[in-house]
């Protein structure tokens, strides 16, 4: 991996994009009233404008070379982009590994599995089998269609897995953000039989398979999303909306089963667990995610950082790789992947 000097662009710009948030944010209140799609493709907008630039600094850090590649695998049949996933692997034989399973974030409204594909890729460079997923984001598809096509996407793996070099009985799933929600909302679907029938989702995977999960700056409890405004706090409950079909989804089937915290048991599999000091989500979802797991015997490895820890680290730091906090977090990251039995 090489590493590149200059200040990040997310410090140079900073206020440049905090306006334009902000500009965005005042525009879509005004019509967040009546219906979240405005919002909603507002709020994508701003989250694709980063994404964008955030995988232009991990390309810089990916393996030039030593990881095979395969794009577009469909999961499912009818031919859209939504229910395909990127492969990546080391060179050679085609041989099972312990396979890490990521799914992007974006706040459920946006996102693509390109946004993660420098960092799975990275991770494969390590001896794993590495995939990314798509799936369908709302307002277009409303709870549980993502879910369940996530939930295939898993069954489909462990069915190919021979021609994938994918070992079924080694599964870790691992996220971002919203992804990291549904992560753990599967982790907690094949760990916890009485949540599955109440779900009503079949897992397509056993706890036995499912080694370990690898969750970054994530929502494990949707009614402790704030009410205060910008992204953080107007924009999640607009996503929700957006995902959830009503402004009141806290108390929706749906929000309950999402709020994941309230169903992991001891069954739940070992993890390791992020935030940055500077991300709203952590002290409200992360740090009690890691007590909950870590009160129920979970093995966790836990990342956070104090409140002072300079610079501060925002939402979704682990992939801003220029810095120093960034790189440890993946290194981490791969140790806890060793430790994967």
């Amino acid at each position: 991996m090489g590493a590149q000097g200059g200040t990040p662009w997310y410090r140079r710009h900073g206020v440049i994009v905090s306006a334009s948030i902000l500009v965005l944010v005042a525009i879509g209140a005004v019509f967040s009233f009546v219906s979240p799609w405005p919002s909603a493709l507002l709020i994508r907008t701003v989250f694709e404008m980063n994404a964008h630039k955030t995988v232009d600094v991990m390309t810089q850090y990916e393996p030039t070379s030593g990881v095979r590649e395969r794009a577009d695998i469909a999961y499912a049949p009818g031919g859209s982009s939504d229910t395909t996933f990127d492969l990546f692997a080391p060179s050679g034989a085609v041989t099972p590994r312990t396979t890490i399973i990521w799914i992007h974030g974006g706040a459920w409204i946006s996102g693509d599995k390109g946004n993660v594909d420098p960092y799975v890729k990275m991770i494969a460079a390590h001896g794993y089998t590495g995939i990314s997923l798509n799936y369908t984001v709302a307002p277009e598809a409303q709870y549980p269609v993502a879910l369940k096509q996530l939930n295939t996407a898993l069954g489909f793996i462990v069915d190919h897995a021979s021609e994938l070099g994918v070992d079924p009985d080694r599964i870790v799933l691992a996220g971002d953000s919203a992804g990291a929600q549904y992560a753990a909302q599967l982790d907690v679907l094949v760990t916890n039989p009485a949540y599955a029938k109440r779900v009503g989702i079949q897992p397509a995977l056993t706890p036995e398979q499912l080694r370990a999960t690898v969750l970054n700056c994530g929502i494990y409890d949707v009614r402790g999303i704030p009410k205060a405004p910008g992204i953080g706090g107007w924009g999640f409950r607009v996503a929700l909306w957006s995902y959830l079909g009503t402004k009141d989804w806290s108390h929706t089937a749906g929000g309950e089963a999402m709020t994941t915290i309230d169903h992991v048991t001891k069954d739940f599999p070992r993890t390791w667990i992020s935030g940055g000091n500077a991300d709203p989500l952590t002290a409200g979802q992360s740090k009690p995610m890691a007590a909950k797991l870590n009160g129920l015997g979970v093995p966790v490895t836990s990342v956070f950082y104090p409140a002072d820890e300079t610079p501060p680290l925002h939402h979704e730091y682990q992939f801003h790789l220029n810095d120093a906090a960034a790189r440890s977090a993946l290194t981490s990251t791969i140790e806890f992947l060793g430790t994967v039995d």
